[in-house]
């Protein structure tokens, strides 16, 4: 029989009174029961949160930094079973850029969070006087985490929200609740109680995420997610003026020139639009190629991706796994029939059993086709023939999202000049979707607004406060 999970607050395991069921996408079966929270359930983390905070954010720097610097040895002694965890739930593989891969990112994110600190700046100090800039913790933050990530993007929310003194309520997706609730756990292990706290709500029940945008004792909403649900946050937000952090949605573009070696950039190209079977928001969504080395790049890109093994998440020799849910798969599957209709299929291109959903490739398709036009966020790449490079810029910034894109070519200084051209927030050569901790991260348009990681995420976190004396 499956285990009930429970959420944590104040530092305690509160047993639910409402469960529901969370499955494998490999096998169907039941994963775990997870926690069906009411509103009470909210109210009570959040006032835990709020009691907490009352002390935490009196700690001083140095001790804030060994607390993170305790919770991120707390998440690699429990690295495996965290990765277990994810693996059941979310479906991805241990091994290839899986599960455990994923708990590597999340505690090298961690750790370098841990480091990362925001002293007093003075502005001025002169005959006229001095001026302090100093920056303070923000109160409750409101975590919404979606289901392809669970446990990194959790850290990314998490780390900066307690290294600057604020306290945390964390509602996981509910189709990947178990590893985000295990990790919560794992936290309070290092921490006061209060500090992080972790509810969690079924599909067919979004009041508990809904009321975390309008509750007036969260100062902080950080969302990583769909636009449509990042534009509801905005808006029950703006009633209490709480500060935003949205991660949304991205059609990312990848414009390959015409100086490259197909070979060499098959394997770059692949894991840019298939890490986690596609479903990352900063993953390739589009790719255009120059005719010159049209039909080659698709060669190579089909001869990599066609021995990749595709399998059950636990069976140690999968490199990718199944779609996540029903809702994702028929989203994927509905675009590629479209793509299908119009476009040559060089790979894959028909759902397997279950959830699985091959690599699939499509060519010769168009701007306005809906697999280029809509984020498929998922194990399908089309790819579309240019010619005039100053065209093809236009075509992929047609576009209202602008989270990420690439640039291929061995000319580093040209690629740099389209890369500058392009309309996101990160621009990657030679590679895509390649996110590192001591670098901003956000997107332009109407893939969100904020940035996280570095210094400057670590400042969304808190409020200035300028003292002149």
């Amino acid at each position: 029989m499956a285990d009930t999970f429970s959420m944590m607050i104040n530092g305690k395991k509160v047993a639910p009174k409402d469960t529901f069921e969370v499955r494998n996408p490999s096998t169907g079966e039941v994963v775990g029961l997870a926690p069906d929270a009411s509103m009470a359930d909210l109210d009570a983390a959040v006032a835990a949160a709020d009691h907490a905070f009352q002390t935490w954010s009196k700690q001083s720097d140095a001790q804030l930094r060994a607390a993170c610097e305790a919770v991120t040895a707390k998440i690699a002694e429990n690295s495996e079973e965290l990765a277990t965890l994810i693996t059941q739930e979310q479906g991805k593989p241990l091994n290839g850029l899986g599960s455990r891969w994923e708990l590597g990112g999340a505690g090298a994110w961690a750790g370098y969070t841990s480091t990362l600190s925001l002293p007093m700046k003075v502005l001025q100090d002169n005959n006229e006087g001095k001026v302090e800039l100093h920056r303070k913790p923000l109160g409750v933050v409101g975590s919404i985490t979606p289901w392809n990530f669970p446990v990194m993007i959790a850290i990314w929310h998490i780390m900066p929200a307690l290294r600057t003194g604020n306290t945390v309520v964390i509602k996981p997706s509910p189709f990947t609740p178990l590893s985000t609730i295990r990790l919560v756990e794992i936290m309070n292990e290092a921490l006061p109680a209060g500090v992080v706290n972790c509810v969690t709500g079924s599909d067919g029940n979004d009041s508990v995420g809904a009321a975390m945008s309008s509750h007036p004792d969260i100062r902080k909403i950080v969302f990583t997610g769909s636009c449509a649900t990042g534009e509801k946050i905005m808006r029950t937000a703006a009633e209490t003026m709480k500060r935003l952090t949205l991660e949304m949605g991205g059609n990312d573009a990848g414009i390959v020139l015409p100086d490259v070696d197909p070979a060499q950039i098959a394997e770059g190209l692949f894991w840019g639009g298939f890490i986690n079977n596609g479903q990352t928001c900063a993953a390739m969504k589009r790719l255009y190629v120059h005719e010159d080395v049209y039909d080659d790049v698709c060669e190579q890109l089909v001869n990599f991706a066609k021995n990749i093994p595709v399998g059950d998440g636990m069976a140690e020799e999968s490199i990718l796994g199944p779609v996540q849910n029903q809702r994702q798969f028929d989203k994927v599957k509905r675009l590629v029939d479209e793509g299908k209709k119009k476009g040559r299929v060089l790979l894959g291109g028909e759902p397997g059993e279950g959830l699985f959903f091959p690599p699939t490739i499509i060519a010769d398709l168009d701007n306005d086709d809906p697999l280029v036009a809509e984020e498929q966020f998922g194990p399908a790449l089309p790819i579309i023939k240019y010619s005039d490079l100053d065209d093809v810029i236009a075509q992929a910034n047609k576009s209202e999202n602008g989270l990420g894109g690439s640039v291929w070519s061995k000319d580093i200084e040209k690629a740099k000049e389209v890369a500058l051209k392009m309309e996101c927030g990160s621009v990657w050569i030679n590679k895509h979707g390649a996110i590192q901790p001591n670098a901003p991260f956000g997107g332009v348009k109407k893939s969100g607004i904020g940035v996280e990681f570095g210094e400057e995420g670590l400042q969304e976190y808190t409020d200035v406060q300028v003292v002149f004396s």
